[in-house]
């Protein structure tokens, strides 16, 4: 890469920060793991701040980073959000962040309403119920985007100026462009790509149609992470036509980088993720590549 495509402004739309020495983090601190799309994730089991993360970036210039809530203790959401915000004064990292509130919990309202208040916080994910399999998805479950309750906390969101970041399997996607039509007025930024782990022709023909179902949404942008595949290394002749279909589908703005670390660091390392997602894009204008870099998630994250 030569110096000017080092000097891309990048900001990082998803990544996440953890001290296991003061705070819990069911995922990483029980003693029985969950199910996880990589495989192992002990490597995780470590603390991961300001400082690891600079390191990670070496000489990207990495200006600013959205850090997307971490699985913290689900009984104090909004203790997530204190220990940022008091993070990012001290430390500059992050710039500003998604919090955590349950949409389908009885004191929904308060927990978004205090997440509200700090100036850090931009918008909320609560990771919808969601099927294993395409053909286990079907519309309505409790928990799920269809699920009236959910819906209840979920059209809050506007009044407070939040917006949602959806991570749920594409094949339910169907139910998130139901969702943005019913609430247009609330942005949603979908983790992950969509999370197009079959790369067969089939599964990606079937990934590529349910993005554009939602894409069809004016309110809807998508966050190009998340690539990795259990047990293979991150390559760009992998994941470079899954970042241009995204971005093809989407339109240069409403799609956008990111980093996903430190949890992708189990599929490669944080140059090895900038550097294809930069190869990926570097036939576009420069204009567009700084859309798809910088802009478009200061926009959407109001940085």
């Amino acid at each position: 890469m030569n110096d000017t495509r080092a000097e891309i402004p990048i900001i990082d739309a998803h990544q996440h920060f953890w001290n296991l020495s003061t705070n819990y983090y069911p995922w990483l601190q029980d003693p029985d793991p969950i199910p996880f799309r990589y495989g192992d994730y002990s490597p995780l089991k470590r603390n991961y701040l300001p400082a690891d993360l600079r390191r990670d970036i070496g000489s990207y210039r990495v200006v600013k980073t959205v850090h997307i809530e971490a699985e913290w203790d689900r009984s104090r959401p909004v203790a997530e959000t204190e220990w940022l915000h008091a993070l990012s004064r001290r430390e500059g990292l992050p710039t500003v962040c998604v919090a955590h509130a349950a949409l389908d919990a009885p004191d929904t309202d308060e927990t978004l309403y205090r997440q509200s208040r700090f100036s850090i916080v931009r918008g909320i994910r609560h990771k919808p119920a969601a099927a294993g399999s395409p053909g286990e998805a079907k519309r309505g479950a409790p928990g799920s985007m269809d699920d009236p309750q959910w819906r209840k906390g979920y059209g809050i969101l506007e009044s407070l100026g939040l917006s949602f970041d959806l991570q749920t399997p594409w094949w339910h996607l169907d139910a998130a462009s139901n969702l943005a039509r019913d609430f247009p007025n609330t942005p949603i930024i979908i983790n992950h790509t969509g999370l197009p782990a079959d790369r067969s022709p089939e599964g990606l023909a079937a990934w590529r149609n349910a993005l554009e179902r939602v894409a069809a949404c004016p309110n809807v942008a998508i966050k190009i992470s998340g690539l990795g595949q259990k047990g293979l290394p991150w390559s760009l002749e992998s994941n470079g036509p899954v970042i241009r279909d995204a971005i093809a589908i989407f339109g240069v703005d409403r799609a956008m980088f990111a980093s996903n670390y430190p949890v992708d660091s189990l599929v490669a390392s944080y140059g090895t993720i900038v550097a294809g997602f930069l190869a990926a894009i570097a036939d576009r204008p420069m204009a567009e590549q700084h859309k798809l870099t910088h802009d478009n998630a200061a926009r959407i994250y109001r940085l």
